[in-house]
C-alpha cells in the first residue's frame, strides 16, 4: 500500500468514528511533519511523545518512503488531510 494511501485512511479513520469529534491539533501537526519536514526534525517531534526507540525508527522509515514523492505531491497530499479535517470538522 502506498503511504499517501496510509495517510489518507488514517484521516479517514479520524472523521468517520463516532467518539472523534473533532481532530486533534497534534494530529494535523505529525502529519504536516511526517509529510513536509527534514527527517531529524520529525524525529526530535517524535521523541517529544517518550515514543519507543522502535516506533520513532519505524515512523522515521515510513517519513524516509515518503519523502521519495516529490514535494509539491506531498503538499497535496497535506491539502487534501486538511480539507478531509475541515469537511469533519463542520460535521460537528
Amino acid at each position: 500500500m502506498k503511504p499517501v494511501l496510509s495517510v489518507l485512511l488514517l484521516t479517514l479513520a479520524f472523521c468517520c468514528y463516532e467518539a472523534s469529534v473533532l481532530v486533534c491539533p497534534a494530529v494535523l501537526s505529525q502529519i504536516r511533519s511526517l509529510l513536509l519536514d527534514p527527517v531529524g526534525i520529525y524525529r526530535e517531534e517524535l521523541e517529544r511523545y517518550d515514543a519507543p526507540p522502535e516506533a520513532v525508527q519505524a515512523n522515521v522509515d515510513i517519513k524516509k518512503c515518503l519523502d521519495k514523492l516529490s514535494r509539491d505531491d506531498r503538499g497535496k497530499t497535506l491539502r487534501y488531510v486538511i480539507n478531509s479535517q475541515d469537511a469533519c470538522n463542520r460535521q460537528v
